[in-house]
């Protein structure tokens, strides 16, 4: 598959940002005439539309009982406007690491940086130069590959270490979700909350399996261990799942620090009665840690505007 240039991408960024870079320019204020607004003018200012752009913010906490953060989280949100401009993207990812010796911190992110360098390569650096895509290659597949790669390179360089992956990555109107272990990816909207992703964990496979009940599961003591992971082997299966974007909803990522001790009813609750969508991710942290704050807790809030 074909790459872009540094020059070539350095280009195509400059023609991204342009124009939001030099509507910025400040002017000097002795190049200005200034005069009194009246009544008449100020009601005459239009109200601000609804932006139609997707945003996204993020939340992180090492919680209350751990002396160190294994968690690591990414968050790429494009938008763009104007001719041959590509659509809306994006790459959200949440990793919650595992093993001693600080191995786990050291897995999530090298398992998000190589998921990172590797869709960026393959996938968005074409977004500017739509010729060089290989449309041969579904997205389904590059995303497995990212997953792959990143598990080989923590199989070798991190021994003992692992980590949880779920990443997502927006391309136009759809979803690519790639996914192991039980960080979660939850679908919100008004009417309800959606999980996306199975957990990987002993005991959620056993609740499948009709060996325990919901309740069960929830206190079980081995409840955080998992059968399948980043870092667990050569060989990995990874959960790969496209969903089109919904109309005024909201896509979270988040580690099992928040989603074990804040039930799904307050966490959709949280993200619904928020100003904003920092204030929301400020709210999820928070209230995992009023739960006791046991783990490390990570969020990435995605927003899709109305249409």
């Amino acid at each position: 598959m074909g790459k872009l240039s540094n020059n070539s991408f350095a280009r195509a960024l400059k023609r991204f940002w342009g124009q939001y870079i030099y509507s910025k320019a400040e002017t000097s204020p002795d190049s200005l005439d200034t005069a009194p607004l009246d009544d008449q003018i100020l009601v005459q200012v239009p109200e601000e539309a609804p932006s139609k752009h997707i945003s996204a913010a993020t939340g992180l906490s090492v919680g209350l009982e751990r002396g160190h953060n294994e968690d690591t989280l990414f968050c790429l949100n494009g938008n763009a406007d104007g001719q041959e401009m590509p659509s809306n993207f994006g790459l959200y990812i949440v990793a919650d690491g595992m093993g001693g010796h600080r191995a786990g911190e050291v897995a999530s992110a090298l398992s998000v940086n190589t998921v990172v360098a590797g869709l960026i390569s393959n996938v968005f650096l074409h977004l500017f130069d739509p010729d060089s895509l290989n449309s041969d290659e579904p997205l389904q597949e590059l995303v497995r590959v990212a997953f792959e790669d990143a598990n080989l390179n923590v199989v070798d360089r991190v021994p003992g270490g692992g980590t949880t992956l779920t990443v997502a990555m927006l391309l136009g109107n759809q979803i690519t979700i790639g996914h192991v272990g039980d960080s979660r990816a939850y679908l919100i909207s008004k009417d309800e909350i959606h999980l996306l992703t199975r957990d990987h964990s002993l005991v959620e496979r056993l609740r499948e399996l009709g060996q325990l009940s919901a309740e069960e599961a929830a206190v079980h003591p081995q409840r955080n261990v998992l059968y399948r992971a980043i870092g667990q082997g050569a060989n990995l299966e990874v959960d790969v799942l496209s969903h089109p974007i919904p109309n005024a909803s909201y896509l979270l990522i988040c580690s099992d620090g928040l989603w074990s001790v804040v039930n799904d009813t307050e966490i959709q609750s949280i993200i619904l009665h928020s100003s904003d969508l920092q204030q929301a991710c400020d709210e999820l942290v928070q209230a995992a840690n009023n739960a006791g704050g046991p783990d490390n807790i990570s969020a990435v809030l995605v927003h899709f505007p109305p249409a």
